[in-house]
């Protein structure tokens, strides 16, 4: 077994012939990412095999349909953020959720910010729904999807690393930075 940290649960390397829980369960974030359109089974077939290659095709790992070690934490960053997304962008529009999964991205290749997604997301202060408990509601579809779409290159804030609702900002500070875009009710700023 082998244990991503912050992930729902532990898991083998699962592939073609596989079987059980752990197999339901990926099919089921598959399904709500919109890579598996079938009932989940629990039985790890083509279906879930073609799933799997276009997660991995997406995310940029190698396409080999095995749900192995690197799958396994791309798809734990990816469930991170959608939690993340689903907390802060709840009532925004599908580009504002693009929007916070891409400023995730945005931190992690801006100096000053940590290197990986799990130490941007568990920063000290860093998003609000991580601290008031709606990072542990369980994301729908628009927040996993938004996350794939931030994956593959769609930055609709140009490369913002903070975003805030001026309405409800309290934080003097964030007001100081230069705003790129406003998209739905936040501020998008570097």
């Amino acid at each position: 077994m082998f244990f991503i940290p912050n992930s729902t649960f532990a898991q083998e390397i699962l592939h073609n012939g596989s079987q059980g829980q752990e197999v339901y369960e990926l099919q089921e974030k598959l399904e709500k990412m919109g890579y598996f359109n079938s009932q989940p089974t629990g039985y790890y077939g083509s279906i879930t095999d073609d799933a799997v290659k276009k997660l991995q095709l997406d995310s940029g790992l190698l396409p080999d349909g095995v749900f192995g070690f690197q799958t396994q934490a791309k798809l734990n960053n990816i469930d991170m953020m959608a939690r993340v997304v689903h907390g802060e962008a709840r009532g925004e529009t599908y580009e504002g959720k693009v929007a916070v999964a891409a400023v995730i991205l945005n931190r992690m290749s801006t100096p000053g910010f940590p290197k990986n997604i799990y130490q941007v997301i568990f920063q000290t202060n860093a998003f609000t729904a991580v601290h008031d408990g709606q990072y542990d509601l369980t994301p729908n579809s628009y927040a996993y999807q938004a996350v794939i779409d931030a994956l593959k290159g769609w930055d609709p804030t140009y490369g913002s690393v903070y975003y805030y609702n001026p309405l409800l900002a309290t934080d003097e500070w964030i007001f100081t930075r230069d705003t790129v875009i406003r998209i739905g009710n936040h501020l998008f700023a570097k």
